[in-house]
């Protein structure tokens, strides 16, 4: 089997405000990443337009992800942030993928159902097709590994499905090429830590989002303040019952697992020892903790956050610079592809 280096590839849809589940679900891992591997990062501005962007909004929301990387401690010097669309490459194998993935095999994606409801046939072909785009995105860099939360899993799972059969259909011209036994390594997900998916703090049973229709309340975003922060845990929804003093007791009950998970990711602490240290106290002195924690974390990225989005040019400047450095990986990658697949040129 063909060697590959060792290489993080993830990305963040602009969609809107960042918020605690991005920070603790994503990218806190990827900042942990940086010591152990070559890491691109990515703002996927291509798979934001699967569902209609106001352009305006878009330019905003690409450059606040992107100071949200720098903010939160990602090196850009040492590795890659840029955005998707500055980079051809991914959106030329994605056609690829498009003919090499099955039509089955996008059936089978629950997202897109949960994305498109009761009117998939007014959906966009691109949202239907994106994961294949997402496999591009993953392998355009011949990544190895990818950080993701469990709503993702089943697109690297495409992923691996796509390398693996285009390292099968294509394995003779792979072989004559040049390129050994596989092209494509088969990218492994990585998933680390509590609080892999942060949910609502107002429904611990929903995914914490930035479209929460419930109420404003229900997400914490990076750019709050420390009343804001205060305040949203505060009235966090909870049960009666006193914290458990072992992750047993947190059976059945979505809130205080949330909230658990939420402390122990902050404090880089496993749930067990949250609930050592609260167990048999009332929410109201763990949420008081849990604000002094939250507060103290994300705050300072908060106020880097506003900062860098005032300093617009040294953004763009940091993008077109991954941009530039992303593409050296990735267009003699796409060229290979062409030989191999059997493209003039």
């Amino acid at each position: 089997m063909t060697a590959f280096e060792q290489r993080v590839f993830s990305g963040i849809q602009p969609s809107g405000t960042m918020h605690l589940g991005n920070y603790l679900g994503a990218i806190a891992r990827f900042v942990e990443m940086q010591s152990s591997f070559s890491c691109i990062y990515c703002v996927v501005d291509m798979h934001a337009i699967t569902t209609w962007q106001d352009p305006g909004q878009l330019r905003k929301a690409t450059r606040e992800v992107a100071a949200t990387y720098l903010a939160a401690g990602i090196d850009p010097t040492q590795h890659i942030v840029f955005n998707q669309s500055q980079v051809a490459e991914h959106a030329e194998l994605a056609w690829v993928f498009n003919c090499v993935a099955r039509v089955g095999w996008l059936n089978r994606m629950t997202q897109f159902k949960d994305k498109a409801g009761k009117n998939q046939e007014n959906a966009s072909v691109g949202l239907y097709a994106y994961p294949n785009l997402m496999a591009a995105d993953i392998l355009v860099y011949r990544a190895t590994h990818v950080p993701v939360g469990d709503d993702q899993k089943q697109h690297l799972e495409l992923s691996r499905d796509i390398a693996q059969k285009f390292n099968n259909d294509f394995a003779k011209s792979i072989k004559e090429t040049g390129h050994g036994e596989a092209f494509f390594p088969l990218p492994e997900p990585v998933i680390m830590g509590p609080a892999t998916r942060v949910m609502s703090l107002r429904d611990g049973t929903s995914k914490m989002s930035k479209s929460d229709s419930g109420s404003d309340m229900a997400c914490i975003y990076l750019t709050d303040s420390a009343d804001d922060i205060a305040r949203k845990i505060r009235k966090a929804k909870t049960d009666p019952d006193a914290i458990p003093s072992e992750t047993a007791g947190l059976a059945g009950r979505p809130e205080a697992t949330n909230l658990a998970g939420i402390f122990a990711a902050l404090s880089g602490r496993t749930v067990d020892d949250v609930l050592q240290e609260f167990g048999g106290a009332q929410f109201s002195a763990f949420k008081s903790a849990l604000s002094d924690i939250t507060i103290e974390r994300i705050v300072p990225i908060g106020e880097e956050i506003r900062r860098l989005m005032d300093d617009r040019k040294h953004i763009d400047a940091v993008l077109a610079d991954g941009a530039d450095r992303a593409r050296e990986i990735a267009a003699p990658v796409y060229k290979s592809v062409k030989k191999i697949v059997g493209f003039i040129g």
